[in-house]
């Protein structure tokens, strides 16, 4: 297995854990009780929540070191913090970094939310749909293989990507229409 090949491992990992860790925090928006309702039992939600977002953010800071590591990639630390020359794909490398400065942010100013005002830190926190965008349009057109090749969006790995997109576009608009018909009532 290449360095290659455990980048590509890693991403996956950080995107399962990012889309979920933003259905988490949907389902905190709407101040969801897991003992009232399903599943009946006492899930410290908030807590997986702050846990899947740490976890996913060491793996997001794994994924590009990890290229770093291949003597075939040919990436150097300019290249991945910076892509503009980039040696493959640097528009799609172009998203993944904007993605992993977004959750980098949000994780960031997470930490530092008792000492911000909540109205500023939720503002902050919205910019976790714009890594999103930028993290499942790089997963879902990058080559994994590293060899400039089009995406083949049939492809298991990039299916995944696209049911993870496709699961957060979903929880949001439940959730938009949620806050809506609330406040109605």
């Amino acid at each position: 297995m290449s360095a290659v090949d455990l980048s590509s491992y890693a991403g996956l990992a950080a995107m399962f854990l990012l889309t979920l860790n933003i259905l988490l925090g949907l389902l905190l928006s709407t101040k969801y009780n897991p003992v009232r309702q399903w599943p009946h039992r006492r899930i410290k939600i908030f807590e997986i929540h702050n846990w899947t977002a740490y976890i996913a953010l060491s793996l997001v800071f794994l994924h590009p070191i990890l290229l770093l590591c291949s003597s075939t990639a040919g990436f150097k630390i300019m290249d991945v913090l910076w892509p503009a020359h980039s040696p493959h794909q640097q528009t799609y490398n172009w998203f993944g970094a904007i993605a992993f400065y977004f959750v980098t942010f949000v994780v960031v100013t997470s930490y530092f939310r008792p000492r911000l005002r909540n109205r500023i830190w939720k503002t902050f926190h919205y910019s976790a749909y714009i890594a999103a965008a930028f993290l499942y349009i790089h997963g879902a057109l990058i080559d994994q293989n590293l060899k400039d090749q089009p995406a083949d969006l049939l492809d298991g790995e990039k299916i995944n990507v696209e049911t993870c997109g496709a699961l957060v576009l979903a929880g949001s608009l439940w959730r938009l229409r949620y806050g809506l018909v609330k406040a109605r009532r």
